[in-house]
């Protein structure tokens, strides 16, 4: 990696490592989402609420419950009287909850929803109907109780309330229990702001047990828990008597978690999701240390070529052009007996009879064939000019020994 290279690498580290400490320590703006849940510390969160149930309810014992209200109810397993807590935006039940939830009250229990909506089904057998007084700009409501003990106690509330209020309830099994109170801006006829005031708490008789209801669900947010609201609360859940268990709902939140990735049901199942977890670390792992541990690729080098044959094929045809057979013959002649002194380790100073015995002897060759090589190169050393019969003679002879 070249100097430039490393330079740029470098920059580009340094500025993502810039945006990532940027976004750390850049202070996170406020979540006013509603979310009601008991692990959210956010405004609208019941963590507050949800961890002070022991205190309230000292008594009691505290599931909760991550599941819809008909499969908690179903499979319960549990004959003890309890209580059942619904906090949420809009609690909204379909047919069958509703069916199981009337049956849970109707055996003695009872039911406790803070939401500014409790479905269709819920409201039309409890007979209760619920409005909401919108306003362009943000106000207060008051909040305040019918008990004569506590009616002259007020709770205000000016943030992320609908004004939610009950338009008509069942006034023969139904006890008001709380009202809240706030200013209507009469835009249309032009008419002067207008203070009215409407039962927003209720307690409702159905069989053996009881539905209390409430429609400012915001009043149990940590935002007002901590806000000095915390009364307001601990008196609308003084209703509920300390049974043996309370049922504290997590399944019908704004806020609740929803897996929608197609691998929702693996990771729904506990055992299914750290299989997945651990394969997919497994696959991290062997990929990082098989990365680590791989060779470069080597690089295919081509062995020297030998060009001794070529240098040669053109030496000899320079020669042939040339015309010049007497000193390539001398070079021919010059060269084999460098290759018999070499391979037979003999001396060819003196070309007699007792070298070509011994050179055929060493060689295997027929002594006859050795001789005439050998008086065949006596010839040409001692001619002055050779022609290109001679040289072609002379190969062939040269060529026939060596084979």
């Amino acid at each position: 990696m070249d100097k430039r290279s490393k330079i740029v690498i470098t920059i580009f580290s340094l500025v993502v490592l810039g945006i990532i400490v940027t976004e750390i320590v850049r202070p996170k703006p406020i979540n006013w989402r509603p979310s009601y849940t008991a692990v959210d510390k956010i405004p609208f969160g019941c963590y507050v609420l949800y961890n002070e149930l022991s205190t309230m309810f000292d008594k009691s014992e505290i599931k909760t419950v991550e599941e819809s209200v008909y499969d908690a109810l179903v499979n319960k397993g549990d004959s003890r009287t309890s209580n059942y807590i619904f906090i949420n935006d809009y609690v909204d039940l379909d047919e069958q909850e509703t069916n199981q939830i009337l049956d849970y009250v109707s055996e003695g229990n009872t039911v406790f929803i803070a939401a500014t909506g409790f479905g269709w089904q819920l409201s039309d057998t409890l007979n209760v109907e619920i409005g909401s007084d919108y306003s362009v700009e943000e106000g207060s409501s008051i909040l305040k109780f019918t008990n004569n003990e506590i009616r002259d106690q007020k709770y205000e509330l000016s943030r992320g309330n609908f004004n939610s209020h009950f338009t008509s309830v069942d006034s023969t099994n139904t006890t008001i229990l709380g009202h809240i109170s706030y200013t209507v801006d009469n835009f249309i006829d032009d008419q002067p702001s207008q203070k009215v005031t409407k039962p927003n708490f209720i307690k409702t008789k159905f069989g053996d047990g009881y539905f209390i209801l409430n429609t400012t669900p915001v009043a149990y947010s940590n935002y007002y828990m901590l806000k000095g609201n915390q009364d307001y609360v601990s008196h609308t859940l003084s209703y509920l008597e300390n049974q043996d268990v309370l049922y504290w709902d997590n399944y019908k939140k704004a806020g609740r978690v929803v897996i929608n990735s197609p691998m929702r049901f693996v990771l729904n199942q506990t055992a299914l999701k750290w299989a997945y977890y651990l394969t997919m670390l497994g696959l991290l792992l062997f990929v990082f240390f098989k990365a680590k541990r791989e060779q470069r690729i080597i690089p295919v080098i081509e062995p020297l070529k030998n060009s001794s044959v070529e240098f040669a094929q053109a030496v000899g045809s320079l020669y042939h052009q040339n015309k010049n057979f007497t000193d390539l013959n001398h070079k021919k002649i010059n060269y084999f007996l460098a290759y018999i002194r070499n391979r037979y380790l003999m001396d060819t100073s003196q070309l007699n009879e007792k070298t070509i015995q011994v050179l055929a002897a060493k060689a295997g060759k027929e002594t006859k064939r050795t001789k005439e090589l050998m008086e065949y190169i006596i010839h040409l050393k001692n001619k002055k000019s050779h022609t290109e019969q001679e040289s072609i003679e002379l190969n062939k002879k040269i060529t026939a020994f060596k084979q």
